[in-house]
Order: structure tokens, then sequence, then C-alpha cells
């Protein structure tokens, strides 16, 4: 999920503000938070040019997290946020394995 902190760097950066990643777990739901200073930018997933080399961050993070989206916070912030699923789904055939690393490969 280094896609949202990208996009903050990239699109969320204010000069002399930075933005936070905040990573925790609870329960079996991995959040990973990333604010920035422009709360007036709003994320929209939004797929690009066959050709173009970016704009893909949010089709990836759609894709890959379980849950997503965008919360205000005080003026001028915004939270972009993903939630990962931990515990394992016996519909997916990739979790588990050793240490948590997946098995088998997609083919």
């Amino acid at each position: 999920m280094a896609e949202l902190a990208a996009n903050a760097a990239t699109h969320g950066r204010v000069p002399g503000r930075d933005f936070r990643l905040t990573l925790y777990v609870v329960g079996d739901t991995l959040r990973i938070e990333v604010t920035d200073t422009r709360g007036d930018r709003l994320p929209r997933v939004e797929l690009p040019a066959p050709e173009a080399e970016t704009g893909r961050g949010l089709v990836l993070v759609d894709a890959l997290a379980d849950r997503w989206g965008a919360a205000p916070g005080p003026r001028p912030r915004k939270t972009v946020w993903a939630e990962l699923d931990l515990s394992p789904h016996p519909e997916n055939p990739y979790f588990g394995g050793a240490d948590g690393l997946s098995q088998r490969t997609p083919g």
C-alpha cells in the first residue's frame, strides 16, 4: 500500500508540510492511513489510458484492499485509508503458507 504514501507525496504535498503514515492492527484487520494537508483534493479512482506511465495507484489500492476510503480531518487535512483483512479465508487459495507467505503461484 505504498501507493497511498506515493499519492500523498505526489498529489497531497504542500511546500513546508509533510504527510503522516500510520499502520495499526485491530483484531484481524491491518489499517493503513496516510494523512496530508490537501483536504481539498479527495482521491478518485480513474482508469488511465493504456499507454500512460502513471495513474494506477488508486486502481491498485482498490484491487488489493478489502476496504478503502477518505475522511476529512481538521482543516486543511484529509486521511486516505485502506484496510486488509488478515484472517484466513478458505476461498482465498493464496492466503497462508510459511510465515504468512503464499506457497502457491497464480497460474
